[in-house]
């Protein structure tokens, strides 16, 4: 069975895309590990808070809706990790911005 080239093509942007989030997820790690001087840890800590936020009530909507719904917990890890890391990069951007870092 042969693979149409729109099929190729998908199967390459997709594995892209997984390379793209998984860059996001170590990069997100370093950056939190990495010291520097006290403007820089104000912006990692504003967006770090703001990330934790957010994740945290998405979390608890999703409990809550598998509560009403007597369902189980269907939260992928990798989802929610890639998700906080594309939140955590977007703040980490606004505040360097802002902050002219």
């Amino acid at each position: 069975m042969a693979i149409s080239s729109s099929a190729t093509l998908f199967i390459f942007a997709f594995f892209l895309f997984l390379l793209l989030l998984m860059t996001l997820d170590i990069a997100m790690i370093v950056s939190l590990l990495k010291t520097g001087d006290e403007r820089r840890q104000l912006i990692v800590w504003k967006a770090s808070t703001g990330t934790l936020l957010i994740v945290v009530l998405s979390l608890v909507i999703q409990i809550a809706e598998s509560i009403v719904r007597s369902q189980a917990m269907e939260t992928n890890p990798f989802i929610t990790l890639s998700i906080a890391a594309v939140i955590y990069f977007i703040e980490l951007l606004y505040y360097k911005k802002r902050y002219s870092y």
